[in-house]
Protein backbone atom coordinates (compact mmCIF):
# COMPACT_ATOMS: atom_id res chain seq x y z
CA UNK A 1 0.00 0.00 0.00
CA UNK A 2 1.53 3.35 -1.02
CA UNK A 3 1.53 6.28 1.36
CA UNK A 4 -0.51 8.19 2.15
CA UNK A 5 -3.36 5.75 2.49
CA UNK A 6 -6.90 7.14 2.44
CA UNK A 7 -10.26 5.56 3.19
CA UNK A 8 -10.80 4.78 -0.50
CA UNK A 9 -7.62 2.68 -0.63
CA UNK A 10 -9.10 -0.04 1.59
CA UNK A 11 -11.35 -2.89 0.45
CA UNK A 12 -13.29 -5.55 2.36
CA UNK A 13 -11.25 -8.73 2.64
CA UNK A 14 -7.96 -6.88 2.24
CA UNK A 15 -5.15 -8.32 4.34
CA UNK A 16 -2.11 -6.51 5.66
CA UNK A 17 0.80 -7.86 7.68
CA UNK A 18 3.42 -6.05 9.70
CA UNK A 19 5.23 -5.83 12.94
CA UNK A 20 8.19 -7.30 14.65
CA UNK A 21 7.97 -6.55 18.33
CA UNK A 22 10.33 -8.26 20.77
CA UNK A 23 8.83 -8.58 24.25
CA UNK A 24 11.18 -8.20 27.21
CA UNK A 25 10.84 -9.16 30.84
CA UNK A 26 11.76 -5.62 31.87
CA UNK A 27 9.04 -4.10 29.70
CA UNK A 28 6.40 -6.54 31.01
CA UNK A 29 7.24 -5.65 34.61
CA UNK A 30 7.48 -1.89 33.95
CA UNK A 31 4.08 -1.80 32.21
CA UNK A 32 2.50 -3.92 34.95
CA UNK A 33 4.00 -1.83 37.72
CA UNK A 34 2.46 1.29 36.16
CA UNK A 35 -0.87 0.04 34.80
CA UNK A 36 -1.77 -3.55 35.82
CA UNK A 37 0.06 -4.46 39.04
CA UNK A 38 -1.15 -8.03 39.38
CA UNK A 39 1.38 -10.57 40.71
CA UNK A 40 1.52 -12.73 37.55
CA UNK A 41 2.61 -9.64 35.58
CA UNK A 42 5.18 -8.51 38.15
CA UNK A 43 6.92 -11.61 39.47
CA UNK A 44 8.22 -14.75 37.76
CA UNK A 45 7.40 -17.05 40.69
CA UNK A 46 3.86 -15.68 41.00
CA UNK A 47 3.47 -16.15 37.25
CA UNK A 48 4.55 -19.80 37.54
CA UNK A 49 1.88 -20.38 40.19
CA UNK A 50 -0.82 -18.81 37.99
CA UNK A 51 -2.73 -20.32 35.08
CA UNK A 52 -0.34 -18.38 32.81
CA UNK A 53 2.55 -20.70 33.65
CA UNK A 54 5.09 -17.91 34.05
CA UNK A 55 5.58 -14.19 33.92
CA UNK A 56 3.22 -12.87 31.25
CA UNK A 57 2.34 -9.48 29.79
CA UNK A 58 -0.89 -7.84 30.79
CA UNK A 59 -3.54 -8.09 28.10
CA UNK A 60 -3.63 -4.29 28.09
CA UNK A 61 0.11 -4.32 27.42
CA UNK A 62 -0.46 -6.69 24.48
CA UNK A 63 -3.04 -4.23 23.12
CA UNK A 64 -0.50 -1.42 23.50
CA UNK A 65 2.15 -3.41 21.64
CA UNK A 66 -0.39 -4.13 18.90
CA UNK A 67 -1.18 -0.42 18.67
CA UNK A 68 2.53 0.35 18.30
CA UNK A 69 2.86 -2.15 15.46
CA UNK A 70 -0.26 -0.78 13.76
CA UNK A 71 0.96 2.81 14.00
CA UNK A 72 4.37 1.87 12.63
CA UNK A 73 2.99 -0.42 9.92
CA UNK A 74 -0.10 1.49 8.81
CA UNK A 75 -1.33 4.58 10.65
CA UNK A 76 1.90 6.59 10.34
CA UNK A 77 1.78 6.05 6.56
CA UNK A 78 -1.90 6.87 6.24
CA UNK A 79 -4.39 9.63 6.72
CA UNK A 80 -5.54 8.17 10.05
CA UNK A 81 -7.99 10.37 11.94
CA UNK A 82 -8.53 8.59 15.26
CA UNK A 83 -10.83 5.76 16.18
CA UNK A 84 -14.45 4.97 16.81
CA UNK A 85 -13.78 2.21 19.33
CA UNK A 86 -13.00 -1.42 19.93
CA UNK A 87 -15.81 -3.88 19.40
CA UNK A 88 -14.01 -7.01 20.59
CA UNK A 89 -10.75 -7.96 22.24
CA UNK A 90 -9.68 -11.51 23.05
CA UNK A 91 -6.53 -12.46 24.94
CA UNK A 92 -6.07 -16.03 23.76
CA UNK A 93 -2.60 -17.06 24.96
CA UNK A 94 -0.07 -15.57 27.37
CA UNK A 95 2.61 -13.31 25.93
CA UNK A 96 5.92 -14.09 27.60
CA UNK A 97 9.39 -12.56 27.71
CA UNK A 98 11.26 -13.44 24.54
CA UNK A 99 8.14 -13.62 22.37
CA UNK A 100 8.38 -11.83 19.05
CA UNK A 101 5.03 -10.42 18.00
CA UNK A 102 3.68 -9.70 14.54
CA UNK A 103 0.20 -8.89 13.33
CA UNK A 104 -2.12 -9.64 10.47
CA UNK A 105 -4.93 -7.22 9.75
CA UNK A 106 -8.08 -7.97 7.78
CA UNK A 107 -10.50 -5.28 6.63
CA UNK A 108 -14.01 -6.36 7.68
CA UNK A 109 -16.21 -3.45 6.61
CA UNK A 110 -16.12 0.09 5.26
CA UNK A 111 -18.53 2.94 5.83
CA UNK A 112 -18.14 6.53 4.70
CA UNK A 113 -19.31 9.10 7.23
CA UNK A 114 -22.48 10.71 5.84
CA UNK A 115 -21.45 14.30 6.70
CA UNK A 116 -17.75 14.37 7.47
CA UNK A 117 -14.78 13.76 5.17
CA UNK A 118 -13.77 10.50 6.85
CA UNK A 119 -14.61 6.84 6.64
CA UNK A 120 -14.84 4.05 9.20
CA UNK A 121 -12.63 1.03 8.48
CA UNK A 122 -13.57 -1.91 10.68
CA UNK A 123 -10.60 -4.26 10.95
CA UNK A 124 -9.52 -7.33 12.87
CA UNK A 125 -6.00 -7.31 14.27
CA UNK A 126 -4.66 -10.83 14.85
CA UNK A 127 -1.50 -10.76 16.93
CA UNK A 128 0.83 -13.77 16.79
CA UNK A 129 3.95 -14.77 18.64
CA UNK A 130 6.43 -17.09 16.95
CA UNK A 131 4.10 -20.08 17.51
CA UNK A 132 0.44 -19.10 17.61
CA UNK A 133 -2.34 -16.52 17.73
CA UNK A 134 -2.19 -14.74 21.10
CA UNK A 135 -4.70 -11.91 20.75
CA UNK A 136 -7.47 -10.76 18.42
CA UNK A 137 -8.91 -7.24 18.39
CA UNK A 138 -11.74 -5.82 16.28
CA UNK A 139 -11.48 -2.05 16.03
CA UNK A 140 -12.73 0.75 13.83
CA UNK A 141 -10.26 3.51 13.05
CA UNK A 142 -11.19 6.49 10.88
CA UNK A 143 -9.29 7.55 7.77
CA UNK A 144 -9.59 10.74 5.75
CA UNK A 145 -11.41 10.47 2.46
CA UNK A 146 -9.44 11.44 -0.61
CA UNK A 147 -9.83 15.08 -1.56
CA UNK A 148 -10.98 16.08 1.91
Amino acid sequence: MNAPTHFEDFFVGQKLAFGHYEVTKEEIIAFAREFDPQPHHLDEEAGKRSILGGLAASGWHVCSMAMRMCVDGLFAKAQARGGAGVEDCRWLKPVKPGDVLRMEVEILSLRAHPRRPVGFVQMRWDIFNQRELVCSIVTTPLFARRGA
